[in-house]
């Protein structure tokens, strides 16, 4: 029996999400269309995906964006699905990595899975290359899908996230649930906090 920490890096976990991803029925029944329509209704334009996984979001986002991610063989993957995808270090030394360059910067599933203190160091790094008035959406688990997954470490709801954003010197401009009513997050996985802030 093996005492390791559940973590997001390695093989492991890339192959959780393409599982996920990849279920028959999930693609049957087109379950990321209200998600992919969420994330185009906020007009992100060119976006910076902060833990961008496999590339959902870069899906959503219609390729209109760049992946970052800590796991190698995520981005192995995502860069397989025709996304553009950097590990951590090869983002910041890429021809991406430019100041003011992305009108947005999306952290979906990310901020639940470090800490407050990590979460802030994350996104501050990245927040250089957003541009002045630029977006920021954090996109966070509600209570059933935060026990889903033994990586999370931190429960971000509405609150946690405000604070999060406070202390990032961004301006929220609207928190709400996706896609059903705040109610429905003790009991459906899918269950999302959405929150859109605005760098000053």
């Amino acid at each position: 029996m093996s005492d390791a920490v559940p973590t997001t890096e390695g093989v492991d976990y890339t192959q959780r999400l393409q599982r996920q991803t990849g279920a028959g029925w999930k693609r049957l029944l087109n379950v990321q269309a209200p998600y992919r329509w969420n994330v185009r209704r906020l007009k992100l334009g060119f976006t910076l995906d902060v833990g961008c996984g496999i590339g959902r979001n870069l899906g959503h986002l219609g390729g209109n964006g760049v992946g970052v991610d800590h796991n190698a063989t995520s981005v192995a993957a995502a860069r397989a699905a025709g996304f553009t995808a950097y590990t951590v270090e090869e983002f910041h030394s890429s021809a991406d990595a430019v100041p003011d360059r992305f009108d947005s910067l999306l952290a979906a599933h990310l901020v639940e899975h470090v800490t407050e203190e990590v979460a802030r160091d994350i996104v501050s790094s990245y927040l250089g290359y957003v541009r002045p008035g630029g977006t920021v959406v954090f996109i966070t688990p509600q209570e059933r899908g935060y026990k889903s997954d033994a990586t999370h470490v931190r429960f971000c709801g509405f609150a946690e996230v405000g604070a999060l954003s406070e202390a990032l010197g961004l301006g929220v401009a609207r928190q709400y649930s996706f896609p059903l009513p705040r109610f429905a997050g003790k009991v459906f996985t899918y269950n999302e906090f959405v929150t859109v802030a605005r760098k000053s």
